[in-house]
């Protein structure tokens, strides 16, 4: 069961089928179309450190509580959006440094981290749960607590929320960054049609018998977890017991199971590819991936950087799913 559950897990965090040797192959020859960060993963260096630690906060929405984090008093704001099981602390080597630059907050999403989790099983399917939520919730952070437009930097399926948040609320945002975007392998229309059936008996079964219980509970183990982050990064051994504890002990909170449950059923809502066209002239993005990602390739990234909307595509050599974690010296100054 727990290999099953592992298997499974990688399926469903990534939102993406894998295809690991042809992406370990491409990652060694992957040249970027616009422009490269060139830093090496053997020559870097850790980033240096605000002596001053961020503060966290809690903040009140539509009923609900919403844990960040914060630093700095002056400059650009800029609104940091975690991925799928993520939290505001998985930027917590990148706080602190862009704090020197500008005011900086990393948020929860609602039924994430340390932010309050509705039970969403008696309601209807993904209806708390999903992109356009999760938008309206950073639109209003932005208004009510941030106080002034914003820059949404965002990893994973934190990225498709950024964009719709800019989409249907321009006068927030003065930019998106996306790093590894999440592509949605699993939506609904990227399903081919023989699978479709099939992948839908397999979510209504994980939210609501017991089968997802327990696929949740061997998933929510430290061995699990780090398991699959050592899959996602391009070098393992950035993989620590701290980001294990920082990404498993939120998730170990009442009410995280169904919060996973009910987000792995999720094949539906907006894509990249539609929201990329839909940005307003003056909300530029800017992408920003990993080569070494095993689950969104960077193959087929690069397409998503020939969008109008798009300002550059910068690839980040020998760096998996989370550069912001890996290799937070390539992020930060970019």
């Amino acid at each position: 069961m727990a290999a099953a559950a592992s298997l499974s897990a990688r399926a469903f965090l990534v939102s993406s089928a894998r295809r690991d040797a042809d992406r370990r192959s491409d990652r060694a020859r992957a040249k970027a179309p616009r422009a490269v960060a060139t830093s090496s993963p053997a020559t870097r260096v850790q980033p240096t450190r605000s002596t001053v630690p961020p503060t966290e906060k809690n903040w009140q929405w539509e009923g609900h509580k919403i844990r960040y984090t914060c630093a700095g008093d002056e400059g650009p704001a800029m609104v940091l959006v975690h991925g799928f099981g993520g939290n505001a602390d998985h930027w917590r080597k990148n706080v602190p440094v862009l704090a020197k630059r500008g005011r900086v907050f990393a948020i929860d999403l609602l039924g994430y981290g340390y932010s309050d989790k509705p039970d969403p099983m008696s309601l209807p399917q993904n209806s708390i749960y999903n992109f356009e939520n999760w938008a309206r919730q950073l639109n209003a952070f932005i208004e009510e607590i941030v106080g002034e437009p914003a820059f949404v930097m965002c990893n994973s399926v934190g990225g498709v929320a950024g964009l719709q948040a800019a989409v249907d609320k321009p006068s927030s945002c003065r930019g998106v960054v996306l790093i590894n975007p999440s592509l949605r392998g699993l939506h609904i229309k990227k399903q081919p049609e023989l699978i479709k059936p099939f992948v839908k008996i397999l979510q209504n079964t994980l939210r609501t018998t017991d089968v997802g219980r327990k696929f949740f509970k061997n998933v929510a183990r430290a061995e699990t977890v780090k398991n699959i982050l050592k899959e996602a990064y391009g070098d393992p051994a950035t993989v620590t017991d701290e980001l294990v504890e920082c990404i498993l002990k939120p998730g170990l909170q009442p009410g995280a199971a169904e919060v996973f449950l009910d987000f792995i059923s999720y094949s539906g809502g907006p894509l990249p590819e539609e929201l990329l066209p839909a940005m307003p002239s003056e909300v530029p993005v800017r992408i920003m991936w990993g080569q070494a990602d095993p689950w969104e390739p960077v193959k087929d990234g690069r397409a998503y950087g020939e969008f109008d909307s798009v300002d550059r595509f910068i690839e980040l050599p020998g760096v998996g799913h989370c550069p912001q974690d890996e290799a937070p010296e390539l992020i930060n100054p970019l």
